[in-house]
Protein backbone atom coordinates (compact mmCIF):
# COMPACT_ATOMS: atom_id res chain seq x y z
CA UNK A 1 0.00 0.00 0.00
CA UNK A 2 1.36 3.58 -0.36
CA UNK A 3 1.92 5.97 1.53
CA UNK A 4 -1.57 7.74 0.69
CA UNK A 5 -3.64 5.00 1.41
CA UNK A 6 -1.62 4.55 4.79
CA UNK A 7 -2.73 8.21 5.26
CA UNK A 8 -6.45 7.87 4.58
CA UNK A 9 -6.65 4.85 6.64
CA UNK A 10 -5.12 6.76 9.51
CA UNK A 11 -7.76 9.49 9.21
CA UNK A 12 -10.53 7.11 9.29
CA UNK A 13 -9.44 5.53 11.87
CA UNK A 14 -8.93 8.95 13.65
CA UNK A 15 -12.74 9.51 12.82
CA UNK A 16 -13.84 6.72 14.23
CA UNK A 17 -12.12 7.36 17.59
CA UNK A 18 -13.45 10.91 17.58
CA UNK A 19 -17.25 9.50 17.04
CA UNK A 20 -17.05 7.11 19.70
CA UNK A 21 -15.59 9.79 22.03
CA UNK A 22 -18.75 11.74 20.93
CA UNK A 23 -21.12 9.07 21.62
CA UNK A 24 -19.57 7.95 25.15
CA UNK A 25 -19.75 11.84 26.02
CA UNK A 26 -22.94 12.43 25.13
CA UNK A 27 -24.15 9.02 27.07
CA UNK A 28 -22.39 10.70 30.55
CA UNK A 29 -24.81 11.60 32.72
CA UNK A 30 -24.61 15.20 33.43
CA UNK A 31 -24.41 15.55 38.04
CA UNK A 32 -27.53 16.90 39.35
CA UNK A 33 -27.76 20.36 41.06
CA UNK A 34 -29.49 22.48 43.30
CA UNK A 35 -29.99 26.09 44.84
CA UNK A 36 -29.85 26.31 48.70
CA UNK A 37 -30.13 29.91 50.42
CA UNK A 38 -32.24 32.99 50.84
CA UNK A 39 -34.43 33.38 47.75
CA UNK A 40 -33.37 37.00 46.93
CA UNK A 41 -30.17 36.53 47.54
CA UNK A 42 -29.91 32.94 45.05
CA UNK A 43 -31.89 35.26 42.42
CA UNK A 44 -28.91 38.03 42.44
CA UNK A 45 -26.03 35.51 42.87
CA UNK A 46 -27.53 32.88 40.00
CA UNK A 47 -29.55 35.17 37.57
CA UNK A 48 -31.08 33.48 34.63
CA UNK A 49 -28.16 33.74 31.96
CA UNK A 50 -26.17 31.91 34.51
CA UNK A 51 -28.70 28.95 35.27
CA UNK A 52 -28.87 28.28 31.46
CA UNK A 53 -25.01 28.48 31.27
CA UNK A 54 -24.53 26.36 34.10
CA UNK A 55 -27.71 23.86 32.99
CA UNK A 56 -25.54 23.03 29.70
CA UNK A 57 -23.44 21.05 31.70
CA UNK A 58 -25.49 20.15 35.32
CA UNK A 59 -29.08 19.00 35.24
CA UNK A 60 -30.69 21.73 37.70
CA UNK A 61 -33.37 20.86 39.80
CA UNK A 62 -36.44 22.57 41.27
CA UNK A 63 -37.59 23.90 43.91
CA UNK A 64 -34.40 25.86 45.64
CA UNK A 65 -34.12 25.05 49.13
CA UNK A 66 -33.67 27.35 52.37
CA UNK A 67 -33.64 26.25 56.02
CA UNK A 68 -37.73 26.32 56.24
CA UNK A 69 -38.40 24.17 53.51
CA UNK A 70 -35.10 21.48 52.85
CA UNK A 71 -36.75 19.52 55.00
CA UNK A 72 -39.58 19.16 52.71
CA UNK A 73 -38.62 17.55 49.36
CA UNK A 74 -36.16 14.41 50.37
CA UNK A 75 -37.11 13.52 46.59
CA UNK A 76 -35.25 16.42 45.51
CA UNK A 77 -32.13 16.31 48.34
CA UNK A 78 -31.68 12.61 47.81
CA UNK A 79 -30.32 13.60 44.16
CA UNK A 80 -28.15 16.62 44.73
CA UNK A 81 -24.84 15.71 44.32
CA UNK A 82 -23.35 19.80 44.01
CA UNK A 83 -25.35 23.05 46.02
CA UNK A 84 -25.16 26.16 44.25
CA UNK A 85 -25.37 28.00 47.82
CA UNK A 86 -25.27 31.55 49.46
CA UNK A 87 -26.16 32.98 52.46
CA UNK A 88 -28.40 30.94 55.05
CA UNK A 89 -26.93 27.70 54.06
CA UNK A 90 -27.72 24.88 56.76
CA UNK A 91 -25.41 23.26 58.67
CA UNK A 92 -24.16 20.64 57.28
CA UNK A 93 -24.68 18.06 60.44
CA UNK A 94 -25.26 14.64 60.43
CA UNK A 95 -28.91 15.33 59.36
CA UNK A 96 -28.37 17.61 56.79
CA UNK A 97 -25.38 14.68 55.08
CA UNK A 98 -28.35 12.10 55.71
CA UNK A 99 -30.81 13.81 53.36
CA UNK A 100 -27.95 14.33 50.74
CA UNK A 101 -26.27 10.76 50.76
CA UNK A 102 -25.19 11.72 46.99
CA UNK A 103 -23.67 15.29 47.95
CA UNK A 104 -19.92 15.84 46.30
CA UNK A 105 -19.58 19.39 46.35
CA UNK A 106 -21.14 22.79 48.11
CA UNK A 107 -20.05 26.26 46.06
CA UNK A 108 -21.07 29.18 48.68
CA UNK A 109 -21.60 32.75 47.06
CA UNK A 110 -21.21 34.39 49.93
CA UNK A 111 -18.15 35.06 52.65
CA UNK A 112 -17.41 32.86 55.35
CA UNK A 113 -17.82 29.00 55.35
CA UNK A 114 -17.35 28.80 59.39
CA UNK A 115 -21.37 28.55 60.23
CA UNK A 116 -21.95 25.98 58.05
CA UNK A 117 -19.12 23.60 57.12
CA UNK A 118 -18.26 20.54 59.56
CA UNK A 119 -15.59 18.12 59.97
CA UNK A 120 -18.35 15.78 58.89
CA UNK A 121 -18.66 17.19 55.38
CA UNK A 122 -15.02 16.74 54.98
CA UNK A 123 -15.04 13.64 56.58
CA UNK A 124 -17.21 12.53 54.02
CA UNK A 125 -14.91 14.12 51.10
CA UNK A 126 -17.29 16.94 50.16
CA UNK A 127 -15.46 19.46 48.34
CA UNK A 128 -16.56 22.73 49.49
CA UNK A 129 -15.11 26.53 47.76
CA UNK A 130 -16.52 29.88 48.78
CA UNK A 131 -16.62 33.43 46.98
CA UNK A 132 -14.81 35.29 49.91
CA UNK A 133 -12.17 36.35 47.87
CA UNK A 134 -14.79 38.01 45.95
CA UNK A 135 -16.40 39.37 49.19
CA UNK A 136 -13.14 40.94 50.31
CA UNK A 137 -13.50 43.56 47.53
CA UNK A 138 -16.02 44.91 48.04
CA UNK A 139 -15.22 45.22 51.85
CA UNK A 140 -11.75 46.63 50.83
CA UNK A 141 -13.37 48.95 48.41
CA UNK A 142 -15.79 50.17 51.39
CA UNK A 143 -12.18 50.56 53.90
CA UNK A 144 -10.96 52.56 51.76
CA UNK A 145 -13.78 55.15 51.62
CA UNK A 146 -14.02 55.18 55.31
CA UNK A 147 -10.27 55.68 55.70
CA UNK A 148 -10.11 58.25 53.05
CA UNK A 149 -13.50 60.59 54.73
CA UNK A 150 -12.38 59.78 58.13
CA UNK A 151 -8.92 61.54 57.38
CA UNK A 152 -10.83 64.66 57.02
CA UNK A 153 -12.71 63.84 59.71
CA UNK A 154 -16.13 63.70 57.54
CA UNK A 155 -18.52 62.13 60.95
CA UNK A 156 -17.91 65.04 62.93
CA UNK A 157 -18.15 67.60 59.92
CA UNK A 158 -20.92 66.31 59.39
CA UNK A 159 -22.67 65.94 62.30
CA UNK A 160 -21.68 69.98 63.38
CA UNK A 161 -23.58 70.66 60.81
CA UNK A 162 -26.84 68.28 60.63
CA UNK A 163 -27.37 68.61 64.45
CA UNK A 164 -25.76 72.05 65.56
CA UNK A 165 -25.86 73.97 62.29
CA UNK A 166 -22.12 74.91 62.95
CA UNK A 167 -20.73 75.82 59.32
CA UNK A 168 -16.37 75.27 60.37
CA UNK A 169 -13.63 73.77 59.94
CA UNK A 170 -12.20 71.57 63.13
CA UNK A 171 -8.40 72.31 63.14
CA UNK A 172 -7.34 68.84 64.68
CA UNK A 173 -8.02 66.90 60.50
CA UNK A 174 -5.50 64.99 59.92
CA UNK A 175 -5.83 64.89 55.95
CA UNK A 176 -4.92 62.58 53.78
CA UNK A 177 -1.08 63.64 52.90
CA UNK A 178 1.26 62.17 55.18
CA UNK A 179 -1.05 60.37 57.21
CA UNK A 180 -0.60 56.92 58.73
CA UNK A 181 -3.40 54.14 58.24
CA UNK A 182 -3.19 51.48 60.36
CA UNK A 183 -4.79 48.02 59.55
CA UNK A 184 -4.64 44.81 61.66
CA UNK A 185 -4.28 41.67 60.60
CA UNK A 186 -3.00 41.08 56.39
CA UNK A 187 -5.45 38.97 55.31
CA UNK A 188 -7.84 39.32 51.66
CA UNK A 189 -9.27 42.45 52.68
CA UNK A 190 -6.54 44.03 54.75
CA UNK A 191 -3.86 43.25 51.43
CA UNK A 192 -6.64 44.41 49.17
CA UNK A 193 -6.50 47.71 51.39
CA UNK A 194 -3.48 47.97 51.00
CA UNK A 195 -2.64 48.04 47.07
CA UNK A 196 -5.51 50.71 46.85
CA UNK A 197 -3.56 52.82 49.32
CA UNK A 198 -0.43 52.60 47.49
CA UNK A 199 -2.59 55.70 45.22
CA UNK A 200 -2.47 57.81 48.06
CA UNK A 201 0.39 59.77 49.80
CA UNK A 202 -0.14 58.14 53.35
CA UNK A 203 2.29 55.90 55.13
CA UNK A 204 0.71 52.42 56.25
CA UNK A 205 1.25 50.44 59.58
CA UNK A 206 0.11 46.92 60.23
CA UNK A 207 0.40 44.23 62.70
CA UNK A 208 0.06 40.58 62.36
CA UNK A 209 2.16 37.91 63.47
CA UNK A 210 1.49 35.37 61.01
CA UNK A 211 3.21 37.39 57.95
CA UNK A 212 6.75 37.80 57.59
CA UNK A 213 8.61 41.26 56.85
CA UNK A 214 9.43 40.10 53.69
CA UNK A 215 5.88 39.74 52.48
CA UNK A 216 4.98 43.22 54.39
CA UNK A 217 7.47 44.90 52.80
CA UNK A 218 5.76 44.00 49.32
CA UNK A 219 2.73 45.04 50.18
CA UNK A 220 4.30 48.52 51.26
CA UNK A 221 3.03 48.08 54.28
CA UNK A 222 5.16 48.29 57.63
CA UNK A 223 5.22 45.78 60.17
CA UNK A 224 4.82 46.67 63.85
CA UNK A 225 3.20 45.68 67.38
CA UNK A 226 -0.12 45.72 68.38
CA UNK A 227 0.48 48.93 70.54
CA UNK A 228 2.41 50.61 68.83
CA UNK A 229 0.07 50.67 66.20
CA UNK A 230 -2.70 51.90 67.94
CA UNK A 231 -0.65 54.49 69.09
CA UNK A 232 0.99 56.07 66.04
CA UNK A 233 -1.97 55.67 63.43
CA UNK A 234 -4.35 58.46 62.51
CA UNK A 235 -6.81 55.69 61.43
CA UNK A 236 -7.21 51.86 62.48
CA UNK A 237 -8.86 49.37 60.31
CA UNK A 238 -9.72 45.86 61.57
CA UNK A 239 -9.58 42.91 59.69
CA UNK A 240 -9.24 40.23 62.13
CA UNK A 241 -10.87 36.55 62.10
CA UNK A 242 -13.48 35.79 64.71
CA UNK A 243 -11.03 33.29 66.73
CA UNK A 244 -10.81 32.34 70.33
CA UNK A 245 -7.50 34.09 70.89
CA UNK A 246 -9.03 37.34 68.96
CA UNK A 247 -12.01 37.50 70.91
CA UNK A 248 -11.76 41.17 72.69
CA UNK A 249 -8.68 41.90 70.90
CA UNK A 250 -9.08 45.27 70.95
CA UNK A 251 -9.69 46.38 74.75
CA UNK A 252 -9.63 49.69 76.93
CA UNK A 253 -5.88 49.59 77.15
CA UNK A 254 -5.21 49.77 73.08
CA UNK A 255 -8.54 52.33 73.04
CA UNK A 256 -6.82 54.71 74.97
CA UNK A 257 -3.14 54.79 73.04
CA UNK A 258 -4.88 55.67 70.40
CA UNK A 259 -4.19 59.63 68.71
CA UNK A 260 -6.72 62.87 69.07
CA UNK A 261 -8.66 62.75 66.43
CA UNK A 262 -8.07 59.33 65.23
CA UNK A 263 -10.55 57.21 63.83
CA UNK A 264 -11.30 53.26 64.47
CA UNK A 265 -13.18 50.93 61.76
CA UNK A 266 -14.38 47.66 62.33
CA UNK A 267 -15.37 45.37 59.01
CA UNK A 268 -14.60 42.25 60.57
CA UNK A 269 -16.46 40.65 63.51
CA UNK A 270 -17.65 42.58 66.33
CA UNK A 271 -16.40 39.70 68.73
CA UNK A 272 -12.63 41.58 68.11
CA UNK A 273 -13.39 44.80 70.26
CA UNK A 274 -14.37 44.44 74.03
CA UNK A 275 -17.77 46.51 73.43
CA UNK A 276 -17.92 47.41 77.04
CA UNK A 277 -14.27 49.05 76.54
CA UNK A 278 -14.91 50.21 73.73
CA UNK A 279 -18.08 52.61 74.80
CA UNK A 280 -16.53 53.54 78.15
CA UNK A 281 -13.70 55.10 76.15
CA UNK A 282 -16.08 56.48 73.49
CA UNK A 283 -18.05 58.63 75.61
CA UNK A 284 -14.77 59.94 77.72
CA UNK A 285 -12.98 61.18 74.63
CA UNK A 286 -15.13 62.45 72.04
CA UNK A 287 -12.36 63.33 69.88
CA UNK A 288 -11.78 59.90 68.71
CA UNK A 289 -14.41 58.25 66.26
CA UNK A 290 -15.85 54.77 65.97
CA UNK A 291 -16.71 53.82 62.23
CA UNK A 292 -18.70 50.28 63.12
CA UNK A 293 -20.03 47.87 60.48
CA UNK A 294 -19.74 45.05 62.61
CA UNK A 295 -20.54 44.52 66.36
CA UNK A 296 -20.85 41.83 68.79
CA UNK A 297 -24.43 41.23 68.48
CA UNK A 298 -26.27 42.18 65.41
CA UNK A 299 -28.68 44.08 65.84
CA UNK A 300 -27.55 45.73 69.01
CA UNK A 301 -29.50 45.44 72.22
CA UNK A 302 -31.95 48.35 72.13
CA UNK A 303 -30.00 49.75 75.35
CA UNK A 304 -26.83 49.53 73.87
CA UNK A 305 -24.54 52.88 74.31
CA UNK A 306 -23.62 52.80 71.17
CA UNK A 307 -26.55 53.94 69.43
CA UNK A 308 -26.34 57.29 71.17
CA UNK A 309 -22.81 58.06 71.00
CA UNK A 310 -22.59 61.23 68.70
CA UNK A 311 -19.03 59.63 68.14
CA UNK A 312 -20.18 56.52 66.62
CA UNK A 313 -21.07 55.47 63.18
CA UNK A 314 -23.19 52.57 62.83
CA UNK A 315 -23.99 50.77 59.40
CA UNK A 316 -25.45 47.49 59.04
CA UNK A 317 -23.09 44.97 58.27
CA UNK A 318 -22.98 46.44 54.51
CA UNK A 319 -19.18 46.28 53.85
CA UNK A 320 -19.89 42.88 51.94
CA UNK A 321 -20.97 42.21 48.77
CA UNK A 322 -24.74 43.82 48.06
CA UNK A 323 -26.74 44.18 44.91
CA UNK A 324 -24.61 43.87 41.82
CA UNK A 325 -21.63 42.49 44.22
CA UNK A 326 -23.24 39.40 44.78
CA UNK A 327 -24.21 38.58 41.37
CA UNK A 328 -20.03 38.17 41.27
CA UNK A 329 -19.91 35.72 43.71
CA UNK A 330 -22.84 33.85 41.95
CA UNK A 331 -20.03 34.10 38.57
CA UNK A 332 -17.16 32.92 40.47
CA UNK A 333 -19.11 30.33 42.05
CA UNK A 334 -20.28 29.59 39.04
CA UNK A 335 -17.17 29.15 37.10
CA UNK A 336 -16.21 26.73 40.23
CA UNK A 337 -18.93 24.24 39.61
CA UNK A 338 -18.18 24.19 35.71
CA UNK A 339 -14.35 23.95 36.40
CA UNK A 340 -15.45 20.53 39.02
CA UNK A 341 -17.73 18.56 36.53
CA UNK A 342 -14.78 18.69 34.10
CA UNK A 343 -12.28 17.56 36.65
CA UNK A 344 -10.11 20.57 36.69
CA UNK A 345 -8.56 22.05 39.99
CA UNK A 346 -10.87 24.39 41.86
CA UNK A 347 -9.44 27.73 42.47
CA UNK A 348 -11.63 29.06 45.29
CA UNK A 349 -11.23 25.45 47.21
CA UNK A 350 -11.59 25.91 51.55
CA UNK A 351 -10.13 22.53 53.42
CA UNK A 352 -10.25 21.39 56.69
CA UNK A 353 -7.14 23.73 57.89
CA UNK A 354 -8.01 26.85 56.19
CA UNK A 355 -11.33 26.28 58.25
CA UNK A 356 -9.50 26.58 61.46
CA UNK A 357 -8.10 30.54 60.22
CA UNK A 358 -10.78 31.73 58.39
CA UNK A 359 -13.16 34.69 59.52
Amino acid sequence: MNQAGLGVGKNMNNEKAKQRHSKNKSRRKAPVGGFFGFDRCLDLAYPGDLRTRLSRSIKLVEPELDLENWLEHPDITEQIEILFATWNMAVMDEKFLARFPKLRAVFYAAGSVKGWATEEAFDRGIRISSAWAANAIPVAEYTLAVILLSLKRFWHHANDCRMRHVWRHQSDVPGVYSSVIGLISLGAVARTVAWKLADHEVEVIAYDPFVSPAQAKKLGVKLLPLEEVFRRADVISLHTPWLPETENLVNERLLRLMKPASTLINTARGAVICEPDLCRVLAERSDITAILDVTQREPLRPDSPLWTLENVILTPHIAGSMGNEITRMGHWMAGEGLRYTKGKPLQHEVTRPMLGRMA
